[in-house]
């Protein structure tokens, strides 16, 4: 997309001048400049002439509307002079936004409001869009502390599924969150994960693959009187459980409720946003 304005002067240095402060190009773009019409001095100072006319423009990154939106609704919040640095690889747009001592503001509770702002600067940047741009936003190293935690969150989840063969259900997550907990858990052995729910319900299960035992609560039970198989018999006779035995010794003790299936875990470990 071209963006370019154009503007009249006395001189071409002039409607340079103003054409380049009304276009507003970013700093590390680079602007072309057009003469459009040479200035035509008057006769004897009176009659006729014509001002220099210039264009100056530059071709927009597909993230550049999104940029000049995000700093608007910025701006609105009451967080003006946020530089965004545009980086590209792969087709992905990061906007690393600098924001000095308004971190908090711009990232919110638990992200939602960084979240919000990179859903509505997708929209915009993909309006008219040919081809689809993934557009992500960040706040200094917001986005490296998030992932590192979801990253612990998922392995530590993985690994009592690995112990206790129950499966464990994450809240509710973005498509990104979910994104980097799969990532992970596909890089360990034994567990695997899919997604449940719809919209903004959608959250990740996590399960043993199938074939694997879990490690605890299974194999051989060591007791007193030798080995033998948890459950099975030994030289003294019949094993029972200690529930048996608690009821026997207190009728009116109710059963135990079987496990279930963890129901939810915690989503986010503490982020610190370190402002300086």
């Amino acid at each position: 997309m071209i963006k370019e304005a154009i503007c009249t002067g006395a001189t071409i240095e002039e409607a340079r001048e103003k054409a380049l402060a009304e276009l507003a190009a970013p700093e590390d773009i680079e602007v072309k400049i057009e003469v459009l019409e040479m200035p035509v001095k008057k006769t004897f100072g009176l009659f006729g002439g014509a001002p220099a006319k210039v264009r100056a423009s530059y071709e927009e990154s597909p993230a550049g509307k999104a940029i000049d939106y995000l700093k608007r609704v910025l701006e609105g919040m009451g967080i003006p002079d946020v530089t965004v640095k545009e980086i590209c690889e792969d087709g992905h747009y990061r906007l690393d936004l600098d924001c000095g001592e308004n971190h908090g503001a711009i990232i919110g509770r638990r992200g939602e409001t960084l979240d919000a702002l990179q859903y509505l600067t997708s929209l915009v940047a993909n309006r008219g869009a040919e081809e689809y741009i993934r557009i992500s936003l960040n706040v200094g190293d917001y986005r490296e502390k998030r992932d590192e935690t979801l990253r612990g969150l998922a392995r530590k989840n993985a690994n009592q599924v690995l112990k206790y063969g129950r499966n464990v259900t994450l809240e509710p997550m973005n498509p990104y969150e979910r994104r980097v907990i799969h990532t992970t858990i596909q890089e360990m052995e034994g567990v695997q994960s899919h997604s449940v729910g719809s919209d903004s319900d959608r959250r990740v299960v996590i399960s043993l693959e199938e074939g694997v035992k879990p490690t605890h609560g299974g194999g051989y039970h060591k007791g007193r009187g030798g080995r033998g198989r948890s459950g099975g018999r030994d030289s003294r006779g019949p094993r029972r459980d200690a529930s048996s035995v608690s009821r026997e010794k207190n009728p009116q003790e109710p059963s135990r409720t079987p496990h279930r299936d963890a129901g939810s875990a915690p989503l986010y470990g503490k982020i610190e946003t370190k402002t300086e």
